[in-house]
């Protein structure tokens, strides 16, 4: 998979420094080209000698070791073709997201202007840190690829979330990306739960978060396309986010992007009413002990874009386009997706099984089933979201 690629590591001073020697062997098994940078404070916990045996490669350490005319940072950051820090810990994140460069790691960082890979380990009470959760979150939001660490006992003696996530996972990661086919296709996608105004202070809403949404942006985005995110939730991302509010403001902004648009999935959760006649004064409390709203119902996003695809495909215009669904059930998941697709008319539907508490709204993880019009099913187990949506877009894009 990865035979010719220049992969550059970068080692921070952390416990998990160890294991990167097993990562450098996955890449070499690969016949990948690995070149390996260190902090200072990372030949704490492995040497240099064993990182250049492994590597087949001279390891960088200090910031002036200049061997030619071009500055060393400068040397590193132009012949690789991804970067990969891991572990990263909380000083290293630190500064790359505040573009301090005051060792050769971080100086490579701030030159380099392909995928970055970082892979976080550290104690569970530093990771929790509100500075560091907003500097991986900027780091975020400026395109480097972060690999959450995974749960379980630290070197420290905690128990808690901090663990340097699985090899398997960076090597796959590093490799989604660099075998991308270079063809991009424009995703458009939504995410959240629509609002509906009943007066200037009261709405209608759901519980969806968004995440689901906002790992499939994130996912299309790093393996080289060209996304739109259409979203009720504030995020700040490296490709073009359209905010919307209301059903009607989704409907509006998607139909402005379905012509340009190769795939468009809908994730959010769209509001099926809406109140008939949102009040311009806020609704004062009165002595009767209810109050009656009327309903109306929104548009049906989803059944009017397979409706425009049916069209463009009986005037034979634009036949490659994916509409993909999503339908939140609290009871009998298969039969109301299989009834859904059909009644939509959608290339695949996800159903999600919103009755769970350890997936779905508001949660990291889910749990889905994919369903296609021809009616082939494939279930995907409990998974990050982010790894959710890598296998969901694996799998419309067969």
């Amino acid at each position: 998979m990865l035979s010719g690629k220049n992969i550059l590591i970068g080692i921070s001073g952390g416990i998990a420094a160890y294991k990167i020697c097993e990562l450098i062997r996955m890449f070499k098994r690969q016949n990948a080209n690995v070149r390996v940078i260190c902090t200072p404070n990372a030949l704490n916990f492995v040497t240099k000698l064993t990182l250049q045996n492994l590597s087949q490669n001279e390891v960088g350490i200090q910031e002036f070791d200049v061997a030619d005319f071009k500055p060393e940072h400068i040397s590193y950051a132009d012949e690789a073709d991804i970067m990969i820090i891991a572990p990263a810990t909380a000083n290293t994140i630190s500064k790359i997201a505040t573009g301090i460069c005051d060792n050769l790691l971080t100086s490579v960082v701030c030159a380099f202007k392909k995928p970055v890979i970082i892979a976080p380990a550290m104690n569970c009470n530093m990771l929790d840190n509100p500075v560091i959760q907003g500097n991986l979150k900027k780091l975020a939001s400026l395109g480097y690829k972060i690999l959450e660490p995974e749960s379980g006992f630290l070197a420290c003696g905690y128990e808690g979330k901090g663990r340097l996530c699985s090899l398997e996972k960076i090597l796959e990661e590093a490799a989604a990306i660099l075998n991308s086919t270079g063809t991009k296709k424009k995703y458009v996608i939504t995410a959240g739960g629509t609002v509906e105004d009943i007066d200037p202070v009261r709405y209608i809403s759901n519980y969806s978060s968004g995440k689901m949404g906002i790992a499939l942006a994130d996912e299309a985005f790093f393996q080289g396309n060209d996304v739109v995110l259409i979203s009720t939730v504030d995020v700040k991302r490296p490709y073009k986010v359209i905010k919307v509010k209301s059903a009607q403001d989704m409907q509006n902004a998607v139909n402005e992007e379905f012509e340009t648009a190769d795939c468009i999935i809908m994730a959010a959760a769209v509001a099926d009413y809406r109140v008939k006649t949102k009040s311009d004064q806020k609704i004062k409390k009165t002595n009767d002990d209810s109050l009656t709203l009327e309903l109306i119902k929104n548009p049906d996003i989803l059944k009017g874009l397979c409706e425009r695809k049916k069209e463009e495909m009986l005037k034979q215009v634009k036949h490659d386009r994916i509409i993909v669904g999503f339908c939140a059930e609290s009871e009998n998941l298969l039969e109301n997706a299989r009834e859904k697709i059909q009644k939509k008319g959608c290339d695949f539907l996800i159903a999600n099984d919103i009755s769970r508490k350890d997936i779905g709204f508001s949660s990291d993880y889910n749990e889905v089933t994919i369903l296609d019009k021809t009616g082939g099913i494939k279930k995907l187990e409990r998974a990050s979201k982010n790894e959710i949506a890598r296998e969901i877009l694996k799998e419309i894009n067969e």
